[in-house]
């Protein structure tokens, strides 16, 4: 990727100078506001915080809060710049720990090359934070500063330029490591770089089951070896060789991997061919790597190879650690982090590598499939998941070795650490909370795409629902195979050799028979996954049925309603959006099924959307949106609206319910309070609009134009769990409508309905 000169001055030049700026999170709008947030207000949390330290976690940032702090020695392989010359990556670092784990940063540059006046400055600075990132500190003072901070203070200290590499690198190195059928404690290493990467590099690996005695070191000197005296320190001691050999060239004969931290172009297509049988070459040196990756696949096509940039596979970057490995140790009040934790990261790192790839992830780095093997051995950067797997394994290592201040629900905590990833994500995770509690069987019209099987994959693991795929069961196990996913056993059914075929053959004709259907359109159809599916629903071996994949609505929609009809009580089905606009939940309605609704039918739509949203624990506040304001234009589309509201309030008192409004009346509280101070609903999160065209036309400009998330569509009404997917729907979509209809089977189950 090329970046020019003035393209990166004006970034950081244009508009607010800088990358970084502070936000108050509290309201400061009021006198009252500005009393609480400084005096007389402050004195009571003052107080708290002399008699219990501890609470400084509870009533101030310090919890959220990390020092990112250089002193401009060892500035992104630019040298000694100073400090000044350094602010310009601290606030780069900041906004990377913002980003991906919403953590505050304030980053302190230290206009000294003294460590021990920079340790002071550090200690001295402990009662602000919640953390300290040192950064760009060269070796070896940068080992020197960080074992003392370690000693004197009770906050985490992590220098991400030694550790980071060296846990990123390490979870690559393990599951390049499986790929090739070796053993860590088998393997020979070369480690090129001795300077903070590199050590800590190998001292990591060590810890993880390398032998000290099967790794070679390098520096610009040549091999570390045992009695050398021209550039050494106790750091680069440790590794110190007794072999025979001291060049690179010398070294890298017969061995397993090659690690590079060091400088461009040192290794050579035929130091490549002389390594062992199934090398591993991580040439992490940026921005040109100690061998092109080209040139290293060339050398040796059965290599695993990694590097530090993002247009080659398999990149080590360090953004994959420390924002997450600071959000596990500060959310449970670390006093350090230390080696278990730093393993721990690792491990999930390498796990999560083997999961399957979300979509999002996919079209960020435009590619059409990313699974576990040789040019997929770490997650990709903007992988959300990362949050999820590397801050709970830290948290738990943190309560486990005793240097966890607090102690958390793991369970709870993935919950909360998902809310950050998006209120739908949120919204969301209720109704999968509850269709854990009870799984249902789910069957899928569109068994052979590789979406649905990706989401049964992600059902399955779970443990969401019991996945059906219709299809062809050698096809749906060859592209489980080619997938990549492990142990998806799931369930297959091909209509035509499915043992009830003929049963529900005879129902389906049963029927249909005096709505124009023979019984050898009633085989035929049958055939169809859109008619067998709502079938096995109907008969009682599945509980849920979804599709709509590849399809369009109606051609799932009509031959479920052929089979399943609204449940009692309610006279057509009716569709929904749930709407996530600026963290805020909207529910819209109906925007799929109901062309042109009468006042009976809005109003039985009303319904069925406030006891959907009650479904996500949320107490509904119903608008009946039209282009009136309570009757300021009388027409009899405005008056249609108007009446299905008095017909919701006579069968529904419960519901907060009024209109007809126009749609910023519904919204903006300040309308209602200023002109309509009579309206029983004041900013409303249920949205009944008077047509499916304003319903359908409005949630599409919102998701495309407004940037809102949508959730669905969700049918409502149906006396069995039907639901219908959008075209082209991400694996994720597939899988909350999964959910959705699995919690609708348990209240159908129960006698209670969405």
């Amino acid at each position: 990727m090329l970046i020019t000169k003035q393209e990166a001055l004006e970034y950081h030049s244009k508009g607010r100078p800088g990358k970084i700026e502070v936000k108050p999170t509290k309201p400061l709008n009021t006198q009252r506001d500005l009393s609480l947030a400084y005096t007389p207000g402050v004195a009571e949390p003052v107080r708290e915080i002399d008699r219990d330290p501890s609470l400084a976690y509870k009533y101030t940032a310090k919890g959220n809060l990390v020092a990112v702090v250089s002193n401009g020695t060892a500035i992104l392989g630019l040298g000694n710049r100073g400090a000044l010359a350094a602010k310009p990556v601290m606030e780069g670092k900041g906004v990377l720990f913002k980003r991906f784990a919403d953590i505050d940063v304030f980053d302190i540059e230290v206009d000294t090359q003294d460590p021990d006046e920079l340790i002071k400055v550090v200690k001295l600075l402990e009662p602000t934070f919640g953390g300290i990132n040192l950064e760009d500190i060269k070796a070896p003072e940068c080992f020197y500063v960080e074992e003392k901070l370690k000693e004197i203070i009770e906050i985490p200290v992590f220098h991400d330029d030694q550790h980071g590499t060296a846990i990123i690198s390490a979870a690559g190195l393990l599951n390049a490591l499986e790929l090739q059928g070796k053993k860590i404690e088998d393997v020979r290493i070369v480690v090129s770089g001795a300077g903070a990467a590199g050590i800590a590099c190998a001292d990591l690996y060590v810890k993880l089951g390398a032998k000290r005695e099967n790794i070679i070191m390098i520096d610009s000197r040549g091999v570390i070896y045992k009695g050398r005296k021209e550039g050494m320190n106790p750091y680069k001691e440790r590794f110190a060789t007794e072999l025979p050999v001291r060049t690179l060239e010398e070294a890298i004969k017969g061995a397993d991997v090659f690690i590079g931290v060091s400088q461009p172009d040192i290794l050579t297509k035929e130091m490549v061919k002389s390594m062992a049988d199934k090398p591993i070459i991580f040439a992490m040196a940026n921005p040109d790597p100690e061998i092109k990756y080209e040139d290293a696949k060339e050398a040796r096509p059965d290599a695993i190879v990694a590097t530090g940039r993002s247009d080659y596979p398999n990149q080590v970057n360090n953004v994959l650690g420390f924002p997450f490995i600071f959000r596990g140790a500060l959310d449970v009040g670390a006093k350090a982090i230390n080696d278990e934790m730093k393993i721990a990261a690792v491990h999930a790192l390498a796990d999560l590598a083997k999961e399957d790839v979300p979509d999002s992830v996919l079209k960020a780095y435009g590619v059409e499939s990313l699974k576990f093997g040789p040019d997929y051995i770490i997650p990709k950067p903007l992988d959300p998941r990362v949050l999820l797997w590397e801050a709970p394994a830290v948290a738990k290592a943190a309560m486990e070795t005793g240097v966890a201040r607090f102690h958390i629900d793991l369970d709870e905590y993935r919950e909360k650490l998902e809310a950050k990833l998006g209120k739908s994500r949120e919204v969301m995770r209720i109704i999968i909370n509850k269709a854990k509690s009870n799984p249902k069987k789910v069957v899928f019209a569109e068994g052979e795409e590789s979406k649905i099987i990706r989401a049964a994959h992600i059902l399955i693991e779970e443990k969401i629902a019991h996945p059906i795929l219709i299809g062809r069961k050698d096809v749906i196990e060859a592209k489980i195979e080619s997938l990549g996913l492990k142990c998806c056993k799931v369930e297959t059914i091909n209509p035509a050799t499915y043992p009830k075929f003929d049963r529900y053959v005879e129902k389906f004709y049963e029927m249909r028979q005096r709505k124009g259907v023979t019984l050898t359109e009633a085989r035929m159809l049958m055939n169809q996954p859109n008619y067998f599916g709502p079938m096995m629903v109907y008969m009682g071996d599945a509980d849920a049925f979804v599709s709509g994949l590849t399809y369009h609505y109606p051609e799932v929609l009509k031959p479920a309603l052929q089979i399943v009809k609204p449940r009692e009580g309610v006279k057509k089905v009716a569709g929904l959006y749930i709407m996530i606009i600026n963290d805020k939940v909207y529910f819209f309605t109906d925007a799929t099924v109901n062309i042109d609704p009468s006042e009976e039918d809005l109003a039985e739509i009303a319904i069925l959307a406030a006891d959907l949203a009650r479904k996500f624990d949320i107490e509904p506040r119903v608008a009946m949106l039209s282009f009136s304001n309570f009757g300021s234009t009388p027409h009899p589309l405005s008056e249609r609206v108007r009446r299905a509201v008095e017909i919701v309030r006579k069968r529904r008192p419960d519901i907060v319910i009024d209109g007809e409004m126009q749609a910023d009346t519904a919204v903006v509280p300040e309308i209602v309070e200023e002109t309509y101070p009579f309206s029983r609903v004041k900013d409303a999160n249920v949205l009944v609009f008077p047509d499916l065209e304003a319903a359908n036309v409005s949630y599409k400009l919102l998701q495309r134009l407004g940037g809102a998330e949508a959730i669905g569509p969700v049918l409502m009404g149906a006396s069995r769990s039907i639901h219908v997917l959008q075209r082209g729907d991400e694996v994720k979509d597939i899988v909350n409508i999964a959910a959705m209809a699995v919690v609708d089977a348990q209240e159908l189950e129960e006698g209670r309905t969405f």
